[in-house]
């Protein structure tokens, strides 16, 4: 038996680093400090069918194969498309998000992410406002108010509140949660709001207009109305006053503030509210992202590409329009005509639409486990799990990047993202010659 310490958490985008494993006979028997989120992950979802063999589709008849085989079918979908499109990398680690790019440059197809789905409409007001930002650390050793907006850590991220912003001690918050105020903003009473030292409940689709009278206020405005989006404007008086006199406060904000109405107009207001608040004060913001390493892929395609998200390379230079070049635009026009899939499940969560689409089209897959993606698709590869099968590095919502560890070894024969992508452009290299 033994224990390794100092374990990444894979899940989501709280990069939990302190996690315990005990390992025998390379058998995951316990994960120590983690959520049920993250031990589920780390231990292997036990429900979910492994794929253990690369798979190429034969009329309606999914037959195994070897990765060589594989690859070159994967190779030869890509040589014939006129328009493919390159989606996932949420739960993958950077070297994959690289190699991906490096192929869909070669290939000339479009590279897109889960953020043209989810924190899109955050990635454009950053765009167009910035970000006041900080790290988790310095959250956990500073922040004396903690503002959480359209967002529910106790269940989306189950430890962010216990390791960087409410309970822990900090260097100076050393008597933890007492020296910190939390304030939760939401259209329902969440699991987080029951923890909040003020609870604000909006009306739905309410959020711009809030901000926006919260701003005023700030600005030493007067607001004429008694309610804005179901507060009182003696409410948001009081938490104007308390967000002015801060030392160090923090907002975090999730979808329920990106992806509902005004999406990116919403996150504007929240943008521009945390550099009201500087003239006060020190506020810093940062908007709470899903999967583990989501913010990898868009910090990866910004550093090699220019851009976020939604990136065409069609015409051999990167071009930058979401809408026209994200997954579900591209899908809904049904303009691509192959697409490849690494580590995301489309299929099992977009619209009818786009679903339909996926059906008409060659796909490779790139994944651990059967989903409703690879019963669709014509070439199936098996790979490891990312910080647990094998290493990498990801990037925590704060932008910091993390090293990843392998605990155990994978399935026998089983290869990585990074060495798939890797075997495809090789293939594409030798077919585009011939």
């Amino acid at each position: 038996m033994e224990i390794i310490s100092d374990v990444v958490c894979p899940f989501c985008g709280s990069l939990c680093d302190d996690l315990e494993v005990v390992i025998e006979n390379n058998e995951i028997l316990e994960v120590r400090n983690a959520c049920q989120l993250g031990a589920a992950k780390v231990k292997g979802c036990k429900k979910a069918k492994r794929i253990l063999k690369p798979i190429i589709r034969k009329g309606n008849q999914l037959v195994e194969t070897s990765y060589e085989k594989a690859a070159e079918h994967a190779a030869k979908i890509l040589i014939k498309a006129e328009y493919p499109i390159f989606y996932g990398f949420g739960s993958t680690d950077a070297d994959t998000h690289r190699e991906s790019i490096k192929l869909a440059e070669e290939v000339g197809a479009i590279w897109d992410h889960c953020p043209s789905v989810c924190h899109g409409p955050s990635v454009l007001a950053i765009q167009e406002i910035g970000l006041a930002g900080c790290t988790l650390g310095e959250v956990r050793n500073r922040s004396d108010l903690i503002v959480y907006l359209g967002c529910n850590p106790m269940e989306a991220h189950p430890r962010h509140m216990s390791r960087y912003t409410t309970f822990p001690r900090g260097f100076f918050r050393d008597k933890g949660f007492q020296e910190r105020t939390v304030i939760v903003i939401d259209i329902r009473r969440t699991e987080t709001a029951k923890l909040a030292n003020l609870f604000l409940q909006i009306e739905p689709d309410g959020d711009f207009e809030f901000i926006s009278a919260l701003r005023a206020i700030i600005r030493g405005r007067e607001i004429k109305d008694e309610n804005v989006s179901g507060i009182p404007v003696e409410k948001i008086k009081e938490l104007a006053e308390i967000m002015k006199n801060a030392k160090h406060g923090v907002l975090f904000f999730g979808l329920g503030l990106a992806s509902t109405k005004g999406k990116h107009r919403n996150v504007d207001a929240a943008l521009s509210l945390v550099r009201d608040l500087n003239s006060y004060t020190k506020f810093y913001v940062m908007p709470l992202r899903g999967h583990y390493n989501v913010t990898g892929a868009q910090n990866v395609l910004t550093w090699t590409l220019g851009y976020p998200f939604a990136v065409s390379l069609t015409r051999g230079y990167p071009q930058y329009n979401p809408g026209e070049f994200s997954l579900t635009g591209v899908f809904d026009r049904e303009e691509a005509d192959a697409a490849c899939i690494v580590a995301s499940d489309p299929v099992g969560n977009s619209p009818r639409k786009v679903m339909n689409h996926f059906v008409k089209i060659p796909l490779i897959v790139l994944d651990p486990y059967e989903t409703p993606t690879t019963r669709l698709a014509d070439v199936v590869f098996p790979v490891t799990i990312a910080g647990v099968e094998s290493e990498g590095t990801a990037y925590r919502m704060d932008t910091v990047p993390i090293r990843l560890r392998k605990i155990k070894d994978p399935p026998k024969g089983i290869l990585t993202d990074y060495n798939v992508l890797e075997l495809i452009l090789n293939k594409y290299q030798i077919l585009k010659k011939k």
